[in-house]
């Protein structure tokens, strides 16, 4: 991906629509990428290893409304393509400015720094306009301050996991995040928030969203999507309930690549053309040239199937690299104040995971939501090939994260009244 606005030595600002030039490396524009990144998954447990976002960062959130009507319809990869578009959308205004985001399945929540606020909200608008203009889908969307988190109680802490050299995953804590999405939704809450649409919509770059691999099959029995996290909500528990996982499930998930990760060189299935090669041209495409948009990505298949098939570099496609890459540079295990997994999982180890999460709900130690499917879906920013700078979001087929987020509020619920009683 091309830096947007840097003007050499990596010395980045930002011009507003008033003329303004904000230098990005004055205040607290560089938060996030001066953190240090930690590589063992573990980690997520430690508090000591999150710092506070700053109070004057912003954080976009989105989310679809009536997803389950799309998933119900079958149209889930639509779905994840617009969740996918929002953090494409912001990064791309960002330039080389490295940001935290969450993809959420459903739904995606990314955090700018104030310098970067305006305009990475104007993108958030425009992609919110694209899926109600090429998917039909209505996207809500707000930029909620840090500081009014912070002024309803709860905290939003970041931390940085390395994927591979140069491509991070943001891990949050503190319960912002479930707060702004519990204010996106409603109504009342999130009217100081909301992001009005303007009577004239510019399209938002969304260069390196791609959707062309076909869904991930299970190789070793079921994909599980999970979200999980203590009922005390204690990031110490946390600690627990991996070393359970790993030592009496046989699931790893501090290793770099654990044997749990749903995407393999033997699940990577690529068919030509791509079946989601039309719903990238719509949107990435959108209001510019969706012919151009599908013309460029087709020679871009054709240079990965003649590079696969042969073995050898075309350009900056290196295929024994990159498929490498791709494996490690994958969001299936993530942490924003409850672990969410894709798994692909053999049947001993779902058994025993079923029989760990019922148990631990029934004692009132865990709250989870889970949704099992034969395949899991990806869906790609693929921002620059020469720097291995590219990410790939996982979520369950069928609804996954959706779904497993819906049987995690209802067990919730539950479990609330049953305290209650």
């Amino acid at each position: 991906m091309p830096c947007l606005r840097c003007s050499g030595g990596g010395h980045c600002r930002v011009r507003r629509k008033d003329g303004v030039v904000s230098d990005m490396t004055e205040g607290t524009g560089h938060f996030y990428q001066a953190l240090p990144v930690f590589s063992e998954f573990a980690k997520v447990s430690d508090a000591a290893a999150f710092e506070p976002l700053p109070d004057d960062w912003i954080l976009l959130a989105s989310d679809i409304v009536r997803s389950r009507d799309a998933i119900a319809a079958g149209r889930y990869k639509h779905v994840n393509m617009v969740a996918a578009a929002v953090v494409s959308a912001v990064l791309n205004v960002a330039g080389r400015i490295e940001l935290p985001f969450v993809f959420g399945g459903d739904g995606a929540l990314v955090a700018v720094p104030p310098a970067l606020a305006e305009e990475a909200g104007r993108a958030l608008v425009s992609v919110r306009a694209m899926a109600r203009e090429t998917a039909s889908l209505d996207l809500r969307v707000a930029a909620i301050p840090v500081a009014a988190l912070r002024a309803e109680g709860a905290d939003l802490r970041v931390a940085k996991f390395e994927l591979s050299r140069g491509n991070n995953l943001a891990m949050f804590s503190g319960g912002g995040i479930e707060l702004a999405e519990t204010i996106l939704k409603d109504e009342a809450r999130v009217a100081p928030y909301r992001l009005v649409e303007p009577d004239v919509v510019e399209p938002a770059p969304l260069d390196g969203l791609s959707c062309r691999w076909e869904p991930l099959p299970a190789r070793r029995g079921r994909i599980a999507t999970l979200l999980l996290r203590p009922a005390s909500g204690r990031m110490e528990e946390l600690s627990g309930i991996l070393d359970d996982l790993r030592g009496m499930l046989g699931i790893d998930l501090t290793g770099a690549d654990p044997a749990s990760a749903p995407v393999r060189r033997s699940s990577l299935k690529f068919r030509f053309p791509p079946a989601g090669l039309k719903i990238e041209a719509r949107m990435v495409g959108w209001r510019r040239s969706r012919w151009r948009t599908y013309l460029a990505g087709l020679a871009a298949c054709v240079a990965v199937v003649v590079s696969v098939a042969t073995g050898r570099r075309i350009g900056p496609f290196e295929p024994e690299h990159y498929l490498h890459q791709l494996a490690l540079n994958t969001d299936f295990r993530k942490f924003d104040d409850m672990l969410r997994l894709v798994l692909d999982l053999d049947g001993r180890e779902l058994e025993a995971l079923t029989a760990y999460l019922e148990k631990g709900e029934a004692a009132g130690h865990l709250v989870y939501g889970l949704h099992l499917s034969d395949e899991a879906l990806m869906t790609c920013l693929v921002f620059s090939l020469e720097e291995n700078r590219h990410i790939h979001f996982i979520d369950g087929a069928d609804g996954g994260y959706a779904r497993a987020a819906q049987d995690f509020k209802q067990r919730l619920a539950e479990q609330a009244s049953g305290a209650a009683a």
